[in-house]
C-alpha cells in the first residue's frame, strides 16, 4: 500500500499505524499551513490528564504561507519547557530512560524550519521503533492523488477519530487510558513491544 500523509511533530499514534502498513510513504511538503493541527503540536499524558505540546511559529502576513516555508519563533525556549514536560509525564515510565537520549536531540538542536523538525523527529521515532520505511515528498500539490491512499486527514488532530486498543500508561489509574496520544506515549510506555502493536492495530 502506498499512502501520502503530512509530517508532523512526533505525530500521533495512529499516523505510525498508516506508516508501520505501508510499502511506500509520500510525505506532503506543498500544502498551504493550517493553525490549530498536528503539524506543531503533540498531545501527551501528564500527571494531570492530556497535555497539549505547541510550537510557536512565525505567522506570515501572506493569505497562504506553504507548511514547508513557516519558521519557528525562537523568542523563548519551548524546546526546553517541552523536554520538561515530556520528563514530568514519563520519567517514571518503563522506557523514558532507553530513549531519552535518541529524542533528546530534537530538543537541543537549533531549527530554522518547523518541516526539518517535524521530519527529524519522526525518522528518530522510526529508528527507535525499528521501523524502517522508504519515503518521497511531493513536488507539487494534488487535492486527490492518484494511487495513493489518502492519510493527510490525519494531521487535524480533532477529526482524527482513530481509535486503539488499550496499553499500560503511566497515570492511567488516575484518569484511565487515553487514546490516540503522542507516539512517543506508545514509546516511553511499550518499547520495543510498540512495533507489534502498531501492526495489529486497524485505521
Amino acid at each position: 500500500m502506498n499512502i501520502i500523509m503530512h509530517p508532523s511533530y512526533f505525530p500521533p499514534i495512529s499516523t505510525f499505524v498508516a506508516i508501520a502498513k505501508a510499502e511506500l510513504v509520500t510525505f506532503e511538503m506543498d500544502d498551504n499551513y493550517q493553525k490549530q493541527t498536528n503539524r506543531n503540536r503533540m498531545y501527551i499524558y501528564s500527571p494531570n490528564g492530556i497535555q497539549l505540546l505547541n510550537i510557536p511559529v512565525k505567522h506570515s502576513k501572506k493569505a497562504h504561507q506553504k507548511t514547508r516555508d513557516v519558521k519557528l519563533e525562537t523568542d523563548f525556549n519551548w524546546q526546553k519547557q517541552h523536554f520538561k514536560s515530556l520528563e514530568a509525564a514519563y520519567r517514571s515510565s518503563p522506557f523514558f530512560e532507553y530513549f531519552e537520549d535518541d529524542i533528546r536531540i530534537i530538543f537541543e538542536k537549533k531549527y530554522t524550519y518547523l518541516m526539518d523538525l517535524n521530519l527529524e523527529s519522526m525518522a528518530i521515532v522510526s529508528k527507535c521503533l525499528q521501523l524502517n520505511f522508504d519515503y518521497l515528498e511531493t513536488s507539487e500539490y494534488y487535492k486527490k492523488p492518484i494511487d495513493k491512499t489518502d492519510y493527510r486527514n490525519l494531521i487535524n488532530g480533532k477529526k482524527d477519530i482513530s481509535s486503539f486498543e488499550t496499553y499500560t500508561q503511566v497515570f492511567d489509574d488516575k484518569h484511565g487510558f487515553l487514546n490516540n496520544l503522542s507516539i512517543l506515549d506508545l514509546l516511553f510506555n511499550e518499547g520495543r513491544y510498540a512495533l507489534e502493536y502498531l501492526k495489529n492495530q486497524r485505521l
